[in-house]
């Protein structure tokens, strides 16, 4: 059994209660991975916290214990949604699939929880469909407002939909992209989604899945900011326990793998559950999901990576080659503080985001700078932190080619493109 020494801190599992006593796979101590740092905060104090993720013996929902609450993370954000083009496409197509699929029209009401910076809800809005967003950061619903969509500072719970519900905003349609590993309360959420939804409404979710993240090693999308990490069973588990019914899912390519589940009141049998569930179900079984044993083996796959990433860079180092990093995800922040990798391995690192450019990186303290720097520093290699999407990235950076310069991709293995 992979079980860790009982330290007397031991938290429980945010569903069932359970004691969290089986180890999934221990990061180490890292920043918040979106507390990026001015110039004048370098010299300061900087927290670290244990990033230690385990799964639940009772459940299986792999899961971190709270280390901060959420609203010291997510009250003032870095991340924007729309800087991200083929983030921008798929929330397009989404919102022209469950047009058609819902038959949405201007008499329905679509609400998204951590609705972000609007980069969904417009485009349902320019189908004249009213549309309402749920957004704890500040700044950001802010940029949401200024763009013609209606925005609520609010984290989302059973009490804000309650008073949503009484108000008469009770969704036709109610969404949530990559939010629900961010909750620290997951029976409240359920609840509040369960008590806000329309009868006959949908709520649709999509959240990176626990096999694809096994599957390929992807051990970086493990941060504070995520508290869980879901397979399809427990997700399905939660839904069922406050009254609500999986009638459909989809495998999606996004984050690296993910899933987008369509959920209904349980009382609402006009839809059928259907094969898809089925067969989710199946592939989970067969990939051992359902077994505590199956979880044991990633923390040593993860520490592999990370003597080969070293080992490339190290590599590199005493060539004299340059090495630079290209974006500033959560995800990077994770890899680069788990491998010990700073300013001695990565000369600085580049993101499109003005709201992150001039920062530095928790942690680590490399700089971030604009992307043209690339251009002007024309170094051997560019790292790719959001390896999900390196597609995007090496098309708009293809001109490293004209110095002979490469891409290198660091999950779930050293890849040199």
């Amino acid at each position: 059994m992979n079980v860790r020494e009982s330290s007397g801190l031991a938290g429980k599992c945010r569903f069932c209660g359970t004691m969290l006593e089986h180890n999934f796979c221990d990061l180490g101590m890292s920043p918040l991975s979106n507390a990026y740092l001015t110039h004048d905060q370098l010299v300061r104090k900087e927290p670290f916290y244990p990033l230690h993720a385990y799964v639940c013996h009772a459940c299986r929902l792999v899961q971190l214990d709270e280390c901060e609450a959420p609203e010291a993370i997510f009250s003032d954000y870095a991340y924007f949604s729309s800087y991200s083009e083929s983030w921008l496409a798929h929330a397009r197509r989404y919102c022209d699939h469950m047009i058609e699929r819902m038959g949405l029209d201007r008499h329905s009401l679509v609400v998204e929880i951590a609705s972000n910076d609007g980069y969904l809800l417009q485009y349902f809005r320019e189908r004249d469909i009213p549309v309402l967003g749920i957004e704890p950061a500040r700044n950001v619903a802010r940029v949401a407002r200024e763009k013609g969509v209606p925005t609520i500072e609010k984290f989302f719970s059973a009490a804000t939909a309650e008073k949503l519900a009484r108000e008469g905003k009770r969704p036709d349609l109610l969404l949530g992209n990559n939010v629900l590993a961010h909750v620290p309360d997951l029976n409240d959420f359920v609840r509040g989604m369960q008590r806000l939804l329309k009868p006959g409404g949908t709520v649709t979710l999509e959240f990176p899945h626990l096999l694809r993240l096994i599957e390929g090693l992807q051990f970086d999308t493990i941060y504070h900011e995520h508290f869980s990490y879901f397979s399809f069973e427990t997700v399905e588990r939660i839904f069922s326990a406050h009254g609500l019914v999986i009638f459909d899912v989809d495998e999606l390519a996004t984050h690296g793998g993910s899933l987008r589940i369509y959920v209904r009141h349980k009382e609402d049998d006009r839809r059928p559950v259907r094969e898809s569930v089925a067969a989710m179900r199946h592939r989970e079984v067969q990939a051992g999901l359902d077994r505590l044993e199956s979880y044991d083996a990633f923390e040593g796959r993860v520490r592999e990576v990370k003597r080969r990433l070293l080992t490339f860079l190290i590599e590199c180092k005493r060539a004299g080659m340059s090495v630079v990093g290209y974006g500033a995800p959560a995800k990077g922040n994770t890899l680069l503080n788990y491998c010990g990798i700073r300013s001695d391995f990565l000369d600085y690192t580049v993101d499109l985001s003005p709201h992150k450019q001039g920062r530095y990186l928790p942690g680590t303290h490399i700089p971030i700078h604009d992307p043209a720097m690339i251009r002007r520093t024309r170094p051997h290699y560019v790292l790719i932190l959001p390896w999900n999407l390196q597609d995007e990235i090496m098309q708009q950076m293809a001109h490293i080619r004209e110095w002979g310069g490469r891409f290198v991709v660091p999950i779930p293995m050293v890849q040199v493109l």
